[in-house]
């Protein structure tokens, strides 16, 4: 049929470009059925972008193939963007995949790693089936993708599958446009495929039973040994869950006293036994991505209390490969699956650093031989407000794009901060979030940052023409931007940075109200900032209002030594004669030391003025709960947020006072008011409470006080304070009537979503 015959007919054509995560996931051949399910003609490749098809029908045919398109993608497709255009008919027969178009901007074509589908997991439980037990079972749905992958384009020769070469089975299923593996890069079997292997800690063969090494790593696990397990992103140390002597082994020999475990189980069943899970958290478990879920433990769930010593959260995590659904089968119990490192290490990826650095840590090691290129470590999030909240953006997140609104106008390269360290490339309307370093603060983290930081360049072609970093001239990821040949360098002051990530993420322009409440930030006036109501307009922004500044004495010991925090809170409040004899933190304080504190603070020897929200939360965790001492960043903090009673809605005042323009928060009426309740005998989990009542109650004070004089805006939540479900639920509550108010999604509101809003400000101030 010619194409005049064919327009005379009604048949129609039209191209329909998509854009998102559409490669490696499946898209191609989902849409190679749609279409033959539709009846139409045409043609499907992969280009630059995205994915591009060119179709031709019935217009009522197009219409339902077009509806289909945006509503039935498979789960691992993020689709952002679906646009068409008519264009002439042409006289096919069937539909068709074609070759992939490299013209154009370079752009990422790797996903995310994908969770192992039902499908793929019903093969490895199913005897009959060729893949029956097979640890590295994948398809276009699931399995390793970033992780894999040595460059692009995206194809099994750049990853570390090029070694193994497919038997015909497999290569037949690669081959045919309508089975499910069909192009799925790592598609392997038993045949032709990777294979597990046990180890012992000087690198040889451990199991007695060949080939049944997840069984023997199972039976060593349930006798209370540790294993150091191989995963898609590096090796995680795993025991026994339910076992205290096998869970405080672990933490003395990773050097790690308190900080939760993560805990991995097979299914949501497994996972509504230990937690006490509501819909939204059960998707968050169940998604793709398979994130470390932070929920409430259910009272005798059966976990040791070593796993989370006086937390009632626990992170739960779904197996997300078949190695571990197999492992966990095996080994009939929910397992610890938490980073193979030392405390603060970057996790190992490759068998050798886990045999020179987790030999004194494991007993086994359940290795395979299927190479891990890029370090990915597990992502974590939290339900709040009804929505998940990323707080480590990693593995199942990356590399995916974060799209921008406003297109960049010259390549940006930001370099995070120094905790919880990510990175960012941005580049026309997209961004990307490399994946979770962790803190800076040994060489083998600034190696590993410096080593993701060129891969991903490589990835997407990206020549960075601007660098952003933080103020603060200390940080390892400052001092290395600053060292880079580029030119164009940029310093972003911290809490800037952080507002605009979040106002990035929900695609907000013009001026934005951002409350950036965290730690510590390096201020413009020489300060440590922390409590910020920032206004800002993309490259600038102006200081609206903040807390009143503690002394740090000792500056950083304070926040570890979290008693100096609270000392110094209460001289403030009490003009230097609080109750000390009567507060029984203080007991354990020897009196020479806090005299010794004392005369720092009076002469400012060492002792910054520090205006973080977050310091308040120490100061007066350390009094309710008698903590004198933090064991790990951000622990007191957390601890007296879950410690706040539910049902109390009290509050404590404070006074908003005014000068030059910056509204300040005098908290001094809020000390006082707790330390007399706590001198009272009322209970921490009230006082707890009624400090969060109090904190919120500020932060909306603070907004109304700003918009009064400024006219409303769009207002945003970030910081690592509002990574505290209580008091981000809170302060949405008292302005969402008012105000349109976002927290964070995808993007996390700490320090690992920093870098995007680097990326911004950089490019509005330098990108010219």
């Amino acid at each position: 049929m010619s194409a005049s015959t064919m327009k005379a007919a009604g048949v129609e054509g039209r191209r329909i470009l998509v854009r998102g995560t559409v490669q490696g996931v499946g898209f191609r051949p989902w849409v190679y059925r749609l279409a033959l399910e539709e009846g139409i003609s045409g043609r499907v490749r992969n280009d630059a972008r995205g994915v591009t098809i060119e179709v031709f029908g019935h217009s009522e045919a197009l219409e339902a193939f077009l509806r289909r398109l945006g509503k039935e993608a498979p789960e691992a497709a993020h689709v952002r963007e679906v646009s068409e255009e008519p264009i002439p008919t042409e006289p096919l027969r069937g539909f068709a995949i074609v070759p992939s178009k490299g013209d154009g901007a370079r752009r990422v074509s790797i996903p995310p790693d994908l969770a192992t589908c039902p499908e793929c997991l019903q093969e490895v439980q199913d005897p009959t089936d060729r893949r029956h037990l097979y640890p590295f079972t994948n398809c276009t749905h699931c399995g390793p993708r970033f992780t894999i992958a040595r460059d692009v384009p995206y194809d099994r020769q750049a990853t570390t599958m090029a070694g193994f070469a497919m038997c015909p089975a497999c290569r037949r299923e690669y081959e045919d446009p309508r089975d499910r593996r069909f192009h799925a890069q790592p598609v392997a079997c038993p045949e032709c495929g990777p294979r597990v292997r046990l180890l012992d800690p000087s690198g040889a063969p451990a199991n007695g039973e060949a080939g049944d090494a997840i069984g023997a790593a199972a039976r060593a696990l349930a006798g209370g040994r540790i294993v150091a397990v191989k995963g898609l992103g590096g090796y995680h140390l795993a025991c026994d869950a339910t076992s205290p002597g096998a869970v405080r082994l672990l933490r003395q020999r990773k050097r790690r006293d308190e900080k939760p475990f993560a805990v991995m189980v097979r299914a949501l069943d497994d996972a509504r036994a230990i937690g006490l899970l509501d819909p939204a958290e059960e998707r968050l478990l169940a998604s793709v991505e398979r994130p470390i879920v932070l929920v409430r433990q259910r009272p005798g769930g059966g976990l040791a209390p070593e796993v989370a010593p006086g937390n009632p959260l626990v992170g739960l995590i779904l197996a997300y490969t078949p190695l571990h659904h197999l492992l966990l089968e095996a080994a009939g119990r929910p397992l610890v699956m938490t980073s193979g490192n030392l405390s603060e290490e970057p996790m190992a990826a490759t068998d050798q650093e886990a045999l020179e650095r987790l030999s004194g840590i494991a007993d086994l090691f359940l290795a395979h031989d299927r190479e891990i290129e890029n370090r990915c470590d597990d992502s974590v999030a939290r339900v709040i407000a009804g929505k998940p909240t990323v707080f480590r953006r990693s593995r199942g997140y990356v590399p995916r794009a974060v799209s921008l609104r406003r297109p960049v106008r010259r390549s940006v390269l930001a370099c995070g901060a120094q905790l919880k360290n990510t990175f960012c490339l941005a580049a026309g309307d997209e961004a990307w979030l490399g994946p979770h370093v962790g803190d800076l603060d040994s060489l083998e983290a600034t190696g590993a940052f410096e080593e993701q930081v060129e891969r991903l360049q490589r990835f997407l072609g990206i020549r960075p023409e601007v660098i952003a970093h933080d103020l603060h001239p200390d940080y390892a990821s400052t001092r290395y931007a600053l060292a880079r040949p580029e030119p164009v360098k940029v310093g972003v002051q911290h809490h800037h940075a952080h507002v605009m990530s979040a106002a990035a993420e929900h695609g907000l322009e013009g001026p934005v109200l951002g409350l950036a409440w965290d730690g510590t930030g390096y201020g413009t006036d020489g300060t440590a900032w922390g409590g910020e109501l920032l206004l800002v307009r993309d490259g600038s922004f102006e200081r609206m209002a903040t807390l009143r500044p503690l002394r740090l004495p000792g500056s950083d010991e304070a926040i570890r030594q979290v008693w100096r925090v609270a000392l110094a809170a209460l001289d403030d409040a009490f003009d230097g004669t609080p109750p000390l004899e009567r507060l029984r933190l203080f007991d354990s304080v020897p009196a020479r030391e806090v005299a010794v504190v004392r005369r720092m603070a009076a002469r400012e020897l060492h002792s910054p003025l520090a205006h973080g929200a977050g310091r308040y939360f120490d100061a007066l965790g350390a009094l309710g709960l008698l903590r004198p001492r933090a064991t790990y960043e951000g622990q007191v903090a957390l601890e007296w947020n879950l410690a706040a009673a539910g049902d109390d809605t009290a509050s404590y005042p404070f006074d908003l006072t005014e000068a030059d323009g910056l509204v300040q928060a005098d908290l001094r009426p809020l000390v006082r008011a707790a330390v007399a309740d706590l001198l009272n005998g009322v209970t921490p989990a009230c006082v707890s409470a009624r400090f969060h009542e109090a904190m919120a109650d500020v932060a909306a004070a603070q907004v109304r006080r700003v918009a009064s004089a400024h006219g409303p805006m769009p207002v945003v939540l970030t910081g690592g304070c509002f990574q505290n479900a209580r008091l981000a639920e809170g302060v949405l509550r008292r302005l969402h009537r008012e105000f349109d108010v976002r927290l964070h999604g995808e993007v996390p509101p700490g320090d690992g979503g920093i870098a995007l809003g680097q990326a911004l400000v950089a490019d509005a101030v330098g990108g010219a």
